[in-house]
Order: C-alpha cells, then sequence, then structure tokens
C-alpha cells in the first residue's frame, strides 16, 4: 500500500490554494551539493529542527506575532545543547501539535538518535550545539540574510562538518 504525506492537512483551503500556487510559480533550480571530503563516521554532525524548539529558560519564539498575522513567523533561531530532552525544551510552533515532541523529543529533534549513531561509529561525533528555526516563514528575507548568516558562522565555530535538517 502506498502512503501519501498531506503536507497541507492542518490548513485552510484558501491557504491551502495559495501555498500550492506559490509552489508552482516556483522555478526549478539546481539544488546546491557539496559532497563529504571524509566519511560519514570521522563528520561532527549537527541537528536544524524547523520545529519552534527552544530550551524552556530560552527567550520563547513569538507566537504572538504570528497570532496577529498568519503571514508572518519568527525568523530568528534558538540553540540546544546535545544533552537537551524532553523536559528541557519547549515547542512554539503553531502548526505543530506539541504533545508528540513533550512525550519523546526525537519524533522533532532527534538527539538520542543521533547519540546512538555517535556511540555505534556511524558518525565521528555529534556536535555540542544543535539549532532550531520555525518551518513557518512566508517571507524568509530575514532569515536568509541575518538568520542563516547566524547559524553558519557557529556551526563553523562547532567545526560541523554535516548539518541534518529535521523539517516539522
Amino acid at each position: 500500500m502506498t502512503k501519501t504525506v498531506d503536507s497541507f492537512r492542518f490548513i485552510s483551503g484558501i491557504t491551502k490554494r495559495m501555498i500550492k500556487n506559490w509552489i508552482s510559480m516556483e522555478m526549478p533550480r539546481p539544488i546546491p551539493w557539496t559532497p563529504l571530503t571524509k566519511p560519514l563516521s570521522e563528520c561532527n554532525v549537527a541537528l536544524l529542527s524547523s520545529a519552534g524548539i527552544a530550551l524552556k529558560d530560552d527567550k520563547p519564539f513569538d507566537q504572538e506575532g504570528e497570532r496577529q498575522n498568519p503571514w508572518w513567523g519568527d525568523p530568528t533561531y534558538r540553540i540546544l545543547p546535545k544533552t537537551a530532552t524532553e523536559k528541557d525544551v519547549r515547542l512554539y510552533h503553531l502548526h505543530i501539535d506539541p504533545s508528540y515532541a513533550e512525550q519523546d523529543l526525537n519524533c522533532l529533534f532527534p538527539l538520542q538518535r543521533l547519540q546512538e549513531m555517535e556511540n555505534s561509529g556511524r558518525i565521528g561525533c555529534m556536535s555540542e550545539r544543535h539549532y532550531s528555526i520555525m518551518g513557518y516563514i512566508l517571507k524568509p528575507e530575514k532569515l536568509l540574510q541575518e538568520t542563516v548568516p547566524a547559524m553558519i558562522r557557529n556551526l563553523k565555530e562547532d567545526m560541523a562538518d554535516v548539518v541534518v535538517l529535521v523539517p516539522a
């Protein structure tokens, strides 16, 4: 049996039609590809989630701004340590049911699975720091101009070789 993922399941009909229309207008372009220069078993790996996850004692993602303007999304990012668990974080994404991540953070931010990969030698090591952004940003200019370059600087400081995007 083939299963289809409906990425638009939780949004209204008009919003679904608008987003599908925007996607259809997007011109295909080459995907930048950077081959690994060493085996994955020697790489430092970081995670990047688009689930709006932050440490409980960190600044929350701005949900009120999005409630007032559903076309806006908080373009900032949060840093999470490799030791973060369900008890340490909150999920601030308005389009995701947080109850699953409250039970098992690995469903949105698989830090424990990454640690298992390090322990088994499938990756060299997991980065000390990992990152989360909001995934529902319809106006990405600030995200692309400010947030992404800042995260890249941090990832270089962390000497990350690989970043795994964990879409929400």
